[in-house]
């Protein structure tokens, strides 16, 4: 399997989670299951199938975040050359059409939260932003439309 790059301050929310779910979250419910079957007919109780649903739910996402660990290449962006957009920069652009200045923090697929303006680097805004310098201007063929952004700024933090 490939390895999938991320920022140190994302493998650790992946992480917290992972235990959170494990030392937290597992335990309680095993004592949520436990307590429903304390309360007799399990066909017709409701608060077992509930927490049996969510035992399940919380299995999922543990090996899912097993997974996601061991296959996460920590990249540190402070370690990066700094010259060009690269993993881990907020890149802030303008869109030549519409004049909206945007930002954009290049991210892997794990950490992207297009909301908070973090994107994938291998989207196609991502990829097309990766290796540029301030003042270039980069097209996206997005699927409904071409895009044009001039890129302003690069901040690594």
């Amino acid at each position: 399997m490939q390895k999938v790059p991320i920022t140190p301050q994302g493998y650790r929310k992946l992480q917290e989670e992972f235990e959170r779910l494990l030392k937290v979250e597992r335990p309680h419910n095993i004592k949520a299951i436990a307590e429903a079957k304390a309360h007799g007919d399990l066909s017709e109780n409701a608060e077992y199938h509930a927490a049996m649903e969510r035992q399940s739910f919380i299995e999922g996402r543990i090996q899912e975040l097993q997974t996601k660990l061991a296959l996460a290449h920590v990249i540190d962006p402070s370690k990066i050359s700094q010259d060009k957009a690269a993993f881990g920069a907020t890149v802030k652009v303008l869109d030549s059409v519409t004049g909206e200045e945007k930002s954009f923090m290049l991210v892997g697929p794990d950490e992207a939260d297009a909301k908070n303006g973090k994107i994938s680097i291998s989207s196609p805004v991502g990829k097309s932003l990766i290796g540029k310098l301030a003042g270039d201007t980069v097209t996206i063929q997005a699927p409904a439309k071409t895009i044009e952004y001039e890129i302003l700024e690069i901040i690594f933090e």
